[in-house]
């Protein structure tokens, strides 16, 4: 299983997580903070983080990241990233 590692100013939370979920999903499993303020649905920027390593390992940035005006190649939005192989983030909290 891929492993997620989350890196904020209380520290750092990792855990592994099923391909194919997001990584707000394995915010949620290991306790990281990322807000999700519409409930995870890519209609806010709440859960937008910074990708610091295996960004190739998520699906490709959907129409909604790019609406919600993500344009940087590390800017993604936790909901809507889908993991597939490990990845570190960066959250600001």
């Amino acid at each position: 299983m891929p492993k997620v590692t989350f890196t904020h100013s209380s520290g750092q939370d990792e855990t592994e997580i099923e391909e194919g979920k997001t990584l707000l999903d394995a915010a949620q499993k290991c306790g990281a903070p990322m807000e999700f303020a519409c409930g995870g649905n890519g209609f806010c920027t709440t859960c937008k983080c910074k990708v610091k390593k295996g960004a190739e390992n998520l699906e490709p940035r959907t129409d909604r990241e790019e609406c919600m005006g993500l344009d940087e190649d590390d800017e993604r939005l936790g909901c809507q990233a889908v993991v597939h192989g490990d990845v570190e983030v960066e959250l600001d909290d």
